[in-house]
């Protein structure tokens, strides 16, 4: 049954995009009828709760590209926010190590943009000036940032839906939006709640925004191919090995980050992840497999190039996925003193990566317009870090595509 009065807004996804995203409408635009729609029975169910809570500093990303520009700013208003809300964080800085000369030129060129996108007390470091910030790591030279901090995201999402519930928002869960039609100043959302009429919608979707975005014809050249990423934690006995963030000199061909180190907000300590091609997009275990999304992915041209291309890639991260012993020695190159009893089972995520038609893996952030609506489509990390940097963009688009200020 449709619901009698319709929504002004109504967004799709519980992620912490699609609630800081209704925060920020809700708080600057009180009079509309807001909704965020959740399918599962809690917000930050997937990506937002799987991630290892980095809050990055900015400086992986092409400077003048919508990552740099939300990250910076985002990051600052994201401490402010958990300030002024009472949020656990910790700036327990990071280092991005060099372990061979060939890493060298990536390294300075890490430095470079980071530089350029404003991130502030970076500092090239020697081997020495490496352990005496992290006395167990080994590397020839290092990227020093002191500003990378750690943080829960579920816990500022949850914060985030306070907000914006205190405003008259509304958030409504286990409603899965299974088809959307459009009609006349408005669109009809078909859920498995019944109909709920909105004059204009957000598709935050996350690991499903393609699909939302297909339903009202948008996003036809490109697919979410789902990467799932593996953690363990190290046994308390080897928590005195860290005591920050440890990352290797990432492969700038492949849009992820390689396995490192990373300490919790909670006080535990992970390794990983690395990225294997998941076979659902909520596929959290090795044996999660759903055949309807496994055969949308393997029919899609662009995922056989992105295939062609990253084959060899690609079956390196299936070996160290299933074997302890391989995943220990590419941390090793990082910590020599790790051992593969300090490894214990830990957590996994799945990272919903955009993949273009011709193979490409999408890198930057992409949120594109349709009648009635805006999509965020792709939004990998930093996405958490600069979620109120890109709900801030996403509400300047809304006011002028859904016409907000008249």
């Amino acid at each position: 049954m449709t619901t009698a009065k319709p929504y002004d807004i109504a967004i799709i996804g519980g992620g912490i995009l699609g609630i800081a995203t209704a925060m920020q409408t809700a708080a600057k635009h009180p009079r509309l009828r807001i909704a965020v729609f959740e399918k599962e029975p809690r917000i930050a169910a997937h990506q937002t709760g799987h991630n290892s809570g980095v809050i990055h500093s900015g400086i992986y990303y092409a400077p003048g590209s919508l990552k740099a520009k939300n990250c910076v700013g985002g990051a600052e208003a994201l401490k402010r926010f958990a300030d002024e809300n009472g949020i656990k964080y910790e700036l327990c800085g990071k280092v991005i190590i060099a372990t061979t000369e060939e890493e060298l030129p990536r390294l300075q060129e890490l430095h470079r943009r980071g530089v350029a996108n404003g991130v502030q007390g970076l500092e090239v470091i020697d081997r020495s000036r490496i352990n005496e910030i992290e006395p167990n790591a080994a590397g020839i030279r290092g990227l020093y940032s002191p500003n990378t901090g750690i943080i829960d995201f579920t816990e500022v999402t949850r914060a985030y839906a306070a907000k914006f519930e205190q405003t008259g928002g509304e958030i409504k869960l286990d409603t899965r939006v299974e088809d959307i039609i459009e009609r006349a100043g408005g669109v009809i959302l078909q859920t498995s709640q019944g109909e709920i009429q909105a004059s204009h919608l957000i598709n935050c979707a996350g690991l499903y925004a393609d699909v939302i975005a297909k339903m009202m014809g948008a996003a036809e050249d490109l697919r979410i191919v789902p990467f799932r990423g593996e953690y363990y934690e190290l046994r308390p006995e080897a928590h005195s090995l860290i005591r920050g963030l440890i990352y290797p000199v990432p492969n700038p061909e492949f849009p992820f980050l390689g396995v490192h180190f990373t300490k919790r907000v909670n006080g535990t300590m992970e390794a990983g992840p690395n990225a294997v091609l998941a076979f659902a997009r909520e596929g959290y275990t090795k044996t999660t497999f759903d055949p309807r999304e496994s055969f949308d992915a393997l029919g899609y041209g662009g995922f056989w190039t992105m295939a062609r291309k990253y084959w060899k890639t690609g079956l390196h991260e299936i070996y160290r996925s299933f074997s302890k012993q391989a995943f220990t020695k590419a941390l090793q190159r990082l910590v020599p003193s790790i051992r593969e009893e300090d490894l214990i089972g830990g957590g996994s995520g799945v990272r919903a990566q955009a993949v273009a038609s011709d193979g490409k893996l999408l890198d930057d952030f992409r949120i594109v317009e349709s009648a009635n609506a805006i999509h965020v489509l792709n939004a990998p990390s930093p996405g958490a870090t600069a979620s109120l940097a890109i709900s801030a963009g996403i509400l300047t688009m809304a006011e002028t595509a859904f016409s907000l200020n008249q």
